[in-house]
C-alpha cells in the first residue's frame, strides 16, 4: 500500500484535495492510504473549517499550526514542521496542490530528504514573478518526480522549460513523470452541483436573483495592499453597478476587509457602503460560492480558481490583473484581462452583459482527473 501524505493548507488546496480524497475513499482504499496534514497557513473557519465539513474531508490527522505570518517566516515554520513529520512518518510522497507558501515548503521539505513530491496543478505560469505564486510554482515544479498538469498549455511551459515528457519509470526528481490530467476542480464543480441547489436561501438573503447580478471577489495582495489599485477596483464595480443597475455580491477576504476598514479611501468607501446596487458581505462557502458562481451573469475576480470556476459555470469573467495563468479562457474569449483599472473593468463587463460568450471549450478534461491522477500514482510507485 502506497503512503500518502497530502497537505494543504488554503481554502483551494482543501477543495483540491476533496476530489482526490474523494477518488481514494471512493475507489483506491485498498491501494493508497492517504494522511491529511494542514499547515494552519488558513486558520479562519470561513476561510478552512467550513470546507472542511461541506466537502466531507475528514479532521486532518495533523496540523501544524503555523498562522498567519511573513512569507519567509511562514514557509520557514512550514519547513520545519513538516521535516520533523516526514522523518518519522516516512511517507512513500507527499502530494501538495497549487502555489501557497504551504505547497512550496511541503515540497522543499520533502525533498530535501528525498521524499518524491507529488505536485497537482503544474506548469502553471502567470509569467510575473513579482507575484509570489509565481515563485512558489516554478521552485515546487522542479522538486516534483511527478508533475500533473490541468491543461495543454501548463504541459507546454513545462516542456519549454526543459522538461521530458517521455522520461519513463522509474520517475524521479531528475527525471520526472509529466502528466495531463485535467482539472480536479471541474471534478468537484461536477460533483457537488447538485449539493449546492440546496443553499438557493442564500440568494434571497442577499437579495439577489438569479442571472441579475454580478459576483466580485478580490483577494490578491498586489491589489489589497495597494491603496490605488483597491480604489480603481472598487470604483469601477461601482460605476459598473449603476451603470448597468447590476446588483454586485462582494464576499469580502479576511485581507481586504481589513484593508477596507483601516486605510481605503473614506468618501469611496461611504459611497460603496450607500449603494443600493452593492452587497458586501462575509467570506462564501465552497457550496454557496459555487451557488453564487452558478446564477451570476458576470464574474470580476483576481482568483485564478474563481476564473477557472466561472468558466465552468459558463459564465464570462473580468479578470482584476493584468496576467493569468488560465489563458486559455482569455484566448477564448470567455474572459478577458482589465487589471485594476476602472475604465476597463467598466468596459468589459459592459461588453459581456452585452454579448454575452457561447462557447466554453473542454479545456480542462472531462471531469474524472482524480481518478486518473490515483491510477497514475499506483502505477508510478
Amino acid at each position: 500500500m502506497i503512503h500518502l501524505i497530502n497537505v494543504i493548507g488554503a481554502r483551494p488546496q482543501i477543495i483540491k484535495a476533496a476530489a482526490i480524497h474523494r477518488a481514494i475513499a471512493n475507489h483506491f482504499r485498498e491501494q493508497i492510504r492517504e494522511v491529511i496534514v494542514h499547515t494552519g497557513q488558513h486558520y479562519d473557519h470561513n476561510m478552512s473549517r467550513v470546507f472542511f465539513e461541506e466537502l466531507g474531508i475528514p479532521q486532518e490527522d495533523v496540523n501544524l499550526e503555523v498562522g498567519s505570518l511573513s512569507h519567509a517566516k511562514q514557509t520557514a515554520a512550514i519547513m520545519t514542521r513538516m521535516e520533523d513529520l516526514l522523518l518519522e512518518g516516512k511517507p512513500d510522497a507527499v502530494v501538495v496542490y497549487g502555489d501557497t507558501n504551504s505547497t512550496l515548503a511541503a515540497s522543499l521539505a520533502a525533498a530535501k530528504i528525498h521524499i518524491p513530491v507529488i505536485h497537482i496543478e503544474a506548469g502553471l505560469r502567470s509569467f510575473n514573478k513579482t507575484m509570489p505564486e509565481e515563485i512558489n510554482r516554478l521552485v515546487c515544479d522542479q522538486v516534483s518526480t511527478l508533475l500533473f498538469a490541468p491543461t495543454k498549455t501548463a504541459v507546454d511551459n513545462l516542456v519549454h522549460e526543459g522538461f521530458e515528457i517521455e522520461s519513463g519509470k522509474p520517475y524521479s526528481i531528475d527525471r520526472p513523470g509529466i502528466f495531463l490530467s485535467g482539472d480536479v476542480m471541474f471534478d468537484n464543480t461536477l460533483y457537488f452541483g447538485t449539493l449546492a441547489e440546496q443553499h438557493e436561501g442564500k440568494l434571497n438573503t442577499f437579495g439577489l436573483r438569479k442571472g441579475e447580478y454580478a459576483l466580485v471577489t478580490i483577494h490578491r495582495d498586489n491589489n489589497t495592499d495597494d491603496p490605488r489599485r483597491l480604489s480603481q477596483i472598487f470604483q469601477g464595480i461601482l460605476e459598473l453597478s449603476e451603470t448597468a443597475q447590476l446588483r454586485c455580491l462582494v464576499p469580502l477576504h479576511p485581507r481586504t476587509a481589513k484593508i477596507l476598514n483601516s486605510s481605503f479611501n473614506e468618501d469611496l468607501l461611504k459611497n460603496i457602503r450607500n449603494s443600493r446596487w452593492i452587497r458586501i458581505t462575509e467570506p462564501l462557502s465552497f457550496l454557496e460560492m459555487s451557488l453564487c458562481e452558478k446564477y451570476a451573469r458576470i464574474v470580476l475576480t483576481d482568483s485564478g480558481g474563481v476564473q477557472k470556476e466561472a468558466f465552468f459555470h459558463r459564465k464570462p469573467c473580468v479578470i482584476l490583473r493584468s496576467e493569468t495563468e488560465w489563458v486559455e479562457i482569455v484566448a477564448s474569449g470567455t474572459a478577458a484581462l482589465a487589471d485594476a483599472d476602472s475604465r476597463k473593468i467598466v468596459e468589459l463587463s459592459l461588453g459581456f452583459l452585452k454579448n454575452p460568450p457561447q462557447e466554453f471549450p473542454a479545456f480542462f478534461g472531462e471531469g474524472d482527473s482524480a481518478g486518473f491522477i490515483c491510477r497514475k500514482i499506483i502505477d508510478s510507485f
